[in-house]
């Protein structure tokens, strides 16, 4: 019976297909569709490249860093919460474990206006994906894919492998069309950008792509955060960095090609998705619809992907009795219905802050990045703290630069968007009171209050700054 039993649970366990399938899944959503026009408002064709190196080489410092830990730390599951715990205790990685579940959240928020932006073209009442109209099906949607994650994790996971496989058709025949219509007098006129030809001018630039490189990169940590679903151990390495180099390659590629189809100012200009107005400035109106069809897709499945992501993040934290008790329920599918009760709560509660804001798209792009920014810092500080045997040079040299790259990024996001990050943690942070009173603990050590006292100032700082208009949404 128990054989039977195990090998029935080896069944259910996943493979390094659909591993790699979850972390290409995560990544491939919203941001793709969006980088001509992010990266044209920014920079031109240097800068791009540039930022790519950049991107590309921290964030391969950040997946080796979660392949080394899922080798070096096999019993840590959940990934970028466990290894904030684990290197610098209870209180920062709750902070790591809300970050990125709210980080998670307020990208999926991202999805539902990029859908809506692009159904707008059609449909007038849905605007730039921040009508009251708008909203209102989107919020229909989150809990109609609710109901379907409660059906089972599993089930969603193999749902997510087939979307990842449809979704990366149309962004692939946009690469060679493309690439087969560059028109080198245009490419040419964008490489500076409208910038001088300096330095100073190139760093700057790239620097004003960093958020948008972090966000299209979310989700190369998806399978260590699935870490405790795979059949092999090894498999969850493997698959973070054959997922990441599939989509840097892809990112790269639709970012940098499009500038050799439109002068950049027109490329800043192209309504979102800004891929379907590039495709369609090539063959017409139906490259649009084409585009705009390949995005719902791919959205709709990074969406199930980081719902899945986010509820999960939740749940072991509860388990690991670092969330408050309620979290740890599930409904005998493996399905943390708590954490997804909470998870699609806050981004309905999100959605309806988006009426009110003038870009949306922009606006919860660049905050759902710089969420993340603290979880992973923490996760790469981790693996430098366990690194330092001298058999672990590589290892040592990995965690070291992939510190650095994600100590720059809070730089280049600015005291703007760290401070309304503060407004987000200020609140979560109840929850983490709850947690140690259902331990008979006091709620913060001298230490950990120091660090409370800092995020709270952060967030009336915050929040004064939006009362006076210094920063909007």
């Amino acid at each position: 019976m128990s054989t039977e039993t195990e090998t029935a649970a080896a069944a259910r366990k996943l493979s390094l297909p659909t591993l790699t399938a979850m972390v290409v899944g995560s990544m491939v959503g919203a941001g793709v569709f969006s980088l001509p026009r992010n990266f044209a408002q920014a920079t031109g064709v240097w800068g791009a490249v540039v930022a790519w190196l950049v991107a590309g080489f921290g964030m391969l410092m950040l997946a080796f860093v979660f392949q080394l830990l899922a080798v070096r730390r096999p019993g840590l599951n959940a990934g970028v919460y466990a290894y904030a715990k684990a290197g610098f205790g209870e209180f920062p990685g709750f902070l790591s474990a809300f970050g990125y579940w709210a980080s998670a959240c307020v990208g999926n928020v991202s999805y539902w206006v990029l859908i809506k932006s692009t159904l707008g073209g059609v449909v007038p009442g849905l605007g730039e994906g921040n009508t009251l109209l708008a909203v209102g099906i989107s919020a229909i949607g989150v809990w109609a894919f609710h109901a379907m994650i409660m059906r089972g994790v599993k089930e969603a996971a193999s749902i997510n492998k087939i979307v990842t496989v449809a979704k990366l058709v149309p962004i692939l025949l946009f690469v060679i069309i493309v690439a087969v219509s560059l028109r080198g007098g245009v490419f040419t006129g964008n490489l500076w950008g409208d910038g001088p030809a300096s330095a100073g001018a190139l760093f700057e630039q790239v620097k004003a792509t960093m958020l948008v490189t972090v966000f299209v990169f979310l989700g190369v940590e998806g399978a260590s955060v699935y870490s405790r679903y795979a059949r092999r151990r090894q498999d969850v390495g493997r698959a973070t960095v054959l997922g990441f180099l599939s989509v840097l390659a892809l990112f790269a590629s639709v970012s940098v090609l499009s500038y050799g189809v439109l002068p950049r100012r027109e490329l800043a200009g192209i309504r979102q998705p800004s891929m379907a107005g590039v495709l369609e400035s090539v063959v017409g109106p139906w490259g649009a619809a084409f585009i705009g069809a390949g995005l719902i897709v791919s959205v709709l499945g990074a969406y199930l992907a980081w719902t899945l992501m986010a509820a999960e993040v939740l749940y072991v934290a509860a388990k690991d009795d670092d969330m408050p008790a309620f979290l740890k329920r599930d409904n005998g599918r493996d399905t943390p219905v708590a954490a997804l009760l909470l998870t699609s709560g806050l981004i309905t509660a999100v959605l309806a802050i988006t009426l009110f804001s003038d870009d949306a798209f922009a606006f919860t792009l660049k905050l759902c990045s710089s969420l993340s920014l603290v979880p992973y810092l923490l996760a790469a500080a981790y693996a430098l703290k366990i690194s330092h045997a001298p058999e672990r040079g590589r290892d040592l040299l990995v965690a070291g630069l992939a510190v650095v790259y994600t100590a720059f990024l809070i730089f280049a996001a600015g005291l703007k968007f760290l401070l309304l990050s503060c407004v987000i943690y200020a609140p979560g942070m109840i929850l983490f009171v709850l947690t140690r009173r259902e331990r008979g603990r006091p709620a913060f050590s001298p230490g950990e209050l120091a660090l409370a006292a800092v995020i709270l100032i952060g967030a009336v700082a915050g929040v004064v700054a939006l009362a006076a208009g210094l920063i909007t949404i």
